[in-house]
């Protein structure tokens, strides 16, 4: 009989993914690459031999651990499995996936909970920094269920509030890792920014776009994956991120004025896929980005009052809120509200065959 790993398969925001613990799973990179790859069943751009559903949404994995840092209490670290294609990626945080690592610690004993509420230090390997979960807990005991509804996801569950603690310049070093809010790329003005997600900011008329086109639409557009793809590469290295061929970021994020009393209007490739919604830390970025005088993020959107700002990012399912907040043109501090639900936990199998080819 083979020998599974234990597993458990949760909701994080608006992604799926495969929680593991540290423990568990293959400590050699290469070979926990090749595991990762062949649970999933990738690269088939069905997943059909494991448990990836085709789309990079639903192909992410969490890797925790009890830390050993002081003041932190859980390490974490993310991984994007590419769906039709042998890599493995740990070049980006993921803020969707990170909303399960609260629960997911709690399930596995990794903490004991606090009376009402337990809040979580969690250190982000891929970027070295820290965030904040606070999880609901009534009478010590985790509870997905309650009624906050976040756009993207159908049903209600118990929040989870996540703040971040100095996550500018997460993998560029930098915020704005040219030194400007608006450069000139081919012909383009677009912003370069890193506020937890590396990201090219770029408005939607200058591409021939309205902004308000589907996925699907932007995704049959060969012109303009072409074009968005050769900008990614030129900016890639200008961001410090170096040859971005066969990485995930940055992420490309095309903008254009507010639809429906939000702050900004988005569709997001991920990189060469149109998110159905939008990510946490790209989420963030864009924000900051439009917070920024000088940006074209700036002149498009349409800025809250008050020093914490309240940002609603519009994007394909509906509205993402991020609180930024701003003093002297340094960023203080960040926030999001997100839920996440555990969907089944047990063993998962790697095909043997794909383990013995790798």
């Amino acid at each position: 009989m083979s020998k599974g790993t234990p597993a458990m398969w949760m909701r994080g925001g608006t992604s799926k993914g495969l929680y593991f613990l540290k423990s568990d799973i293959p400590a050699d990179i290469d070979k926990r690459g090749a595991f990762l790859l062949s649970v999933f069943g990738s690269p088939d751009k069905l997943q059909i031999n494991g448990v990836g559903g085709g789309n990079p949404l639903a192909s992410k994995v969490a890797i925790v651990s009890k830390s050993k840092r002081p003041n932190i209490d859980v390490d974490y670290l993310f991984l994007q499995v590419a769906v039709d294609n042998y890599v493995v990626s740990s070049t980006q945080n993921c803020g969707n996936i990170l909303a399960g690592i609260g629960p997911f610690a709690l399930e596995r004993g990794l903490i004991k909970p606090e009376k009402d509420k337990t809040n979580i230090r969690i250190f982000m390997e891929n970027s070295e920094q820290v965030a904040i979960s606070t999880v609901e807990t009534p009478n010590r005991n985790l509870t997905y269920e309650g009624h906050t509804y976040i756009d993207g996801v159908t049903l209600p569950s118990a929040p989870i509030s996540l703040e971040f603690l100095d996550i500018e310049g997460s993998l560029c070093g930098e915020l704005l890792p040219s030194g400007s809010t608006k450069d000139e790329v081919d012909g383009y003005s677009l912003t370069m920014i890193d506020n937890g997600m590396p990201c090219v900011i770029i408005e939607a008329d200058q591409l021939g776009l309205t902004g308000n086109e589907t996925g699907d639409e932007l995704e049959k557009n060969s012109v303009l994956r072409d074009k968005l793809e050769s900008l990614r590469l030129k900016c890639g290295k200008i961001m410090n991120l170096g040859v971005v061929k066969e990485k995930t970021v940055p992420k490309m994020t095309i903008i254009s004025k507010p639809l429906s009393k939000g702050m900004i209007n988005t569709r997001t490739f991920i990189p060469h896929k149109c998110h159905q919604s939008i990510g946490v830390f790209g989420a963030i970025s864009v924000a900051t980005a439009c917070l920024l005088e000088g940006t074209p993020a700036n002149n498009l959107a349409v800025i809250p009052g008050g020093e914490k700002k309240i940002c609603s990012i519009e994007h394909p399912s509906g509205q993402m809120q991020v609180s930024v907040e701003l003093r002297n043109k340094k960023i203080k501090s960040t926030a999001i509200l997100r839920t996440a639900r555990k969907l089944f936990d047990g063993l998962v199998f790697p095909d043997q065959n794909s383990l013995k080819a790798s």
